[in-house]
């Protein structure tokens, strides 16, 4: 009998090793609208359009790992640009439309996912007329760079 009692004690530090920080730390749990009435909507920088507003769901923007609401006027255009960080979309509301250099324009209506990796140039264009609101969950720091070769 002595074996089950040894494993199950000699397992149970393993286990919570694998189960890492997020199983032993705990983080309240989120849930937001996007016409939520206390989020606190920021202007956009440049390069995005006059107009744009982002809020911070989760996590601080100049760390790794923040998901964020971008809205953009509609209709208006994002000129080509990067990130360092990849980006997972889920567009909210409105229609999108989105194209990474070198593939097809996708076209995003609500409910719809882009996968945008990190460092890869594209541009967009809200194309409805009213607001695009796109959930945004990225991986790296939140930044934005105008493309080097953005407008050619």
């Amino acid at each position: 009998m002595m074996a089950p009692s040894f494993v199950g004690r000699s397992l149970l530090p393993g286990l919570l090793m694998l189960a890492g920080p997020a199983a032993l730390a705990q983080e309240p749990a989120l849930a937001f609208s996007a016409q939520a009435p206390d989020l606190q909507w920021k202007s956009c920088p440049d390069p995005l359009p006059k107009g744009c507003q982002l809020a911070v769901l989760h996590g601080d923007p100049a760390k790794p790992n923040a998901d964020v609401f971008l809205k953009l006027p509609g209709p208006s255009k994002i000129p080509l640009h990067t990130h360092t960080s990849a980006e997972r979309i889920v567009l909210v509301a409105g229609t999108f439309h989105i194209t990474y250099e070198g593939q097809k324009m996708a076209v995003l209506q609500p409910g719809s996912y882009a996968y945008g990796p990190a460092t890869k140039p594209h541009s967009a264009e809200c194309v409805s007329r009213k607001p695009c609101i796109l959930f945004i969950a990225f991986e790296a720091p939140v930044d934005i760079k105008a493309a080097a070769n953005a407008g050619k």
